[in-house]
């Protein structure tokens, strides 16, 4: 029997996923939102709708549910999950769901005529596109631009595709941006999705969660509902349904006839110890007498802490002129200080004789519990930073010598060759209204392909600020940000690299 079979219910209530089934519609923000962005697609005639809201709120859900709303059969729909991606990337995803079969064109002017064509072709057809991008707080500010452009293939009469923003709230400040004033002009609907309101509210929505798989009876008393409250940061969906989840299989686990607030306490508290600030502690290092022998000998050695290596614009455009691309590339991959933990936790108990251990995740939770000792174990956990300690010595009448020498620093080849005016690949790109040439020499392609990400982005980082640097429009001009055209640069350049 599993957990919610001991509650006579036919399937998991509080699973964290997307299913419009289980919506539930006291949460009045989502509701808004759900509403408006219909609105914007079939009566508004809107070209950008926009979604925002915190971490666990119910962006995603609220998307399923527009989706599920629609009438299917008026409009071709593209879904964009993990927008991530280049924009030659996100043009293929979204021609191949609307088509239904594969993308294979590669070139972006081709990109977008086949795109440009389907809507046409689907407006002909009575129907509309719409392509809604989740996460879109994921994207580059390049790409924000790139769809911008795309709003611009509409008809005279009407628009013929609609797209809808989700993501968190970096996406309303980045929509915010004076740059972006073309975009933030262009939405027709811009909603927020906050937290469920009230505690009642929070009751409603647990026991129309309960009755919808089944439920028929009280589960949760009010003493549980006030803790939930508490516990899931005053209404936060996602944490309901993880508290309620596990607290079902607390009560499974110890044949309970109702959940009480005991039971959710101590599942919230576990909860809060995991999310909470570690406590850092230093162990005590025994100190003896050190002896320190340098050349010569009566001079001290001067130790210089490492600094770690900051990957800036600025860093580049005030290189050495003499300093090679390699050399560029060699110092900039220099490890950094690193810094060890040591993490030791005590378990804690859920249940007054019993011991809970949940391995749940927002998808998919399964809590095992078994029988354990009723001592409550306190969590302790101690970081120890080694850095700038001196090591432990053993314990001898001697005075030791310790020989400082320089520390020999293993770093990565970079094959010694000038950068290439003119390489294998050449080419012209639009950045900001601006038209920038992008070069990159055979040797790095040959390199790019066989070795890290991490080398890639790094490689890529110089060569863009480079690119900075041949055109100091984009960096000088109070319109455009240099850090996110450096970045957008960079993007583009790691792309070739793979």
């Amino acid at each position: 029997m599993t957990y919610y079979e001991y509650w006579g219910l036919k399937k998991p209530p509080f699973d964290n996923v997307p299913d419009p089934t289980m919506y539930v519609d006291c949460h009045a923000s989502m509701e808004n939102a759900i509403a408006e962005t219909l609105f914007a697609i079939e009566e508004g005639n809107e070209c950008v709708a926009v979604i925002v809201g915190d971490v666990g709120l119910g962006k995603t859900l609220s998307i399923r549910i527009i989706i599920d709303s629609l009438e299917q059969e008026k409009y071709k729909i593209a879904l964009i999950t993990n927008p991530d991606m280049t924009f030659i990337e996100l043009l293929r995803e979204i021609i191949g769901q609307l088509t239904g079969k594969q993308c294979d064109e590669r070139r972006r002017i081709n990109l977008l005529e086949v795109f440009n064509k389907i809507l046409f072709e689907t407006m002909d057809a009575g129907k509309k596109v719409l392509v809604f991008v989740d996460e879109a707080n994921a994207m580059s500010p390049a790409n924000l631009e790139s769809l911008r452009l795309l709003t611009n293939m509409q008809d005279d009469q009407r628009n013929l595709f609609t797209i809808v923003l989700a993501g968190q709230l970096e996406l309303a400040r980045r929509l915010e941006h004076p740059k972006r004033a073309n975009l933030l002009q262009r939405i027709g609907t811009f909603s927020r999705i906050d937290k469920i309101e009230s505690e009642k509210l929070l009751k409603a929505y647990v026991e129309t969660r309960l009755g919808i798989v089944g439920g028929t009876r009280k589960i949760f008393t009010d003493e549980a509902y006030t803790f939930l409250w508490e516990y899931s940061e005053h209404g936060v969906p996602r944490l309901i349904n993880k508290i309620c989840k596990l607290s079902l299989k607390a009560g499974e686990t110890n044949q309970f006839s109702e959940v009480k607030g005991e039971v959710v306490h101590q599942i919230g508290e576990r909860f809060q110890n995991l999310t909470g600030q570690a406590v850092q502690k230093r162990k005590p290092r025994k100190r003896r007498e050190i002896k320190v022998i340098t050349e010569p000998a009566h001079e001290k050695p001067k130790v210089v802490p490492a600094e770690p290596v900051v990957l800036s614009v600025e860093a580049f455009q005030g290189r050495r002129a003499d300093e090679s691309l390699a050399e560029q590339i060699e110092r900039e991959e220099k490890p950094e200080t690193v810094e060890k933990e040591v993490a030791a936790s005590a378990e804690v108990p859920v249940v007054s004789g019993l011991q809970m251990n949940d391995q749940a995740d927002e998808t998919d939770g399964m809590v095992s519990a078994a029988v354990e000792s009723p001592e409550t174990a306190a969590v302790e956990v101690v970081a120890e930073h080694v850095v700038n300690e001196e090591p432990e010595i053993a314990e001898e009448p001697a005075v030791q010598e310790v020989i400082v020498e320089p520390a020999v620093v293993a770093e990565p080849e970079v094959a010694e060759e000038p950068l290439s005016t003119t390489g294998d690949f050449l080419e012209e790109i639009d950045m900001y209204g601006c038209k920038i040439e992008i070069s990159i020499p055979a040797y790095l392609l040959d390199q790019g392909r066989s070795s890290t990400q991490e080398h890639r982005m790094k490689v890529a980082g110089v060569l863009a600020a480079q690119v900075l640097k041949k055109y100091p429009d984009l960096a000088s001009s109070p319109a455009i940000d240099p850090i996110s055209a450096w970045s957008d640069i960079r993007e583009f350049i790691t792309a070739k690299l793979k």
